[in-house]
């Protein structure tokens, strides 16, 4: 997740929330009050919605314009309640709630305070991963159960081979848990050297 997030509160002039979207490069920005707590968030969609000029040429016409209300003046009048998650939030979770509900980011809160926001572009670089960092970073963490080199791993396309020299099967299983907490890994394989 992204810690350093750029907010607004219901205030805020739309075309402000409209420009810090532009300029930064966001798709939504987390709404916060002046305590600090998430009280919406406000996007693109909202902040477009009525806001471009229509096609001059039908007063040239006489063809009658489109109904149009007048644009919001603040976020508070077009934010709208967010989905959200914690810090502790599976990230299979997180895609899955922005895929189902097609949302491109999630405010990350913690005791109702914002902690940060997790993005689509975020996920796909944790999905997109090179394999010797993925490998690097299992490495690591299997160097938690002892020996580093009593593990031979290998990382292709994201998908995990790890084969335990020692032969422990519940040392295999806290090493297939730690290979399946990695960003980027896709698939997880491990077993005895004779098995593999």
């Amino acid at each position: 997740m992204t810690t350093d997030v750029v907010v607004v509160n219901p205030q805020t002039a739309a075309r402000e929330a409209a420009r810090l979207l532009a300029d930064h490069g966001y798709t939504a920005l987390p709404v916060v009050d002046d305590s600090g707590d998430l009280v919406g968030i406000v996007s693109e969609a909202e902040l477009l919605r009525d806001r471009l000029p229509q096609d001059p040429r039908w007063l040239v016409h006489g063809e009658p314009p489109v109904a149009r209300h007048v644009p919001a003046d603040l976020v508070s009048e077009v934010m709208t309640k967010p989905w959200t998650v914690t810090p502790n939030t599976d990230l299979a979770e997180v895609a899955d709630l922005m895929l189902r509900h097609d949302i491109r980011s999630v405010p990350v809160v913690r005791d109702g305070r914002l902690a940060g926001i997790v993005t689509r572009r975020d996920l796909l670089r944790s999905i997109s991963r090179a394999d010797w960092i993925i490998e690097a970073e299992i490495r690591h963490r299997l160097g938690v159960i002892g020996d580093p080199h009593r593990w031979t791993v290998e990382v292709t396309g994201g998908r995990v081979s790890i084969v335990d020299k020692m032969d422990n099967a519940t040392d295999r299983h806290v090493a297939e848990v730690l290979a399946r907490a990695t960003a980027g890994v896709t698939d997880v394989r491990i077993a005895a050297p004779e098995r593999i």
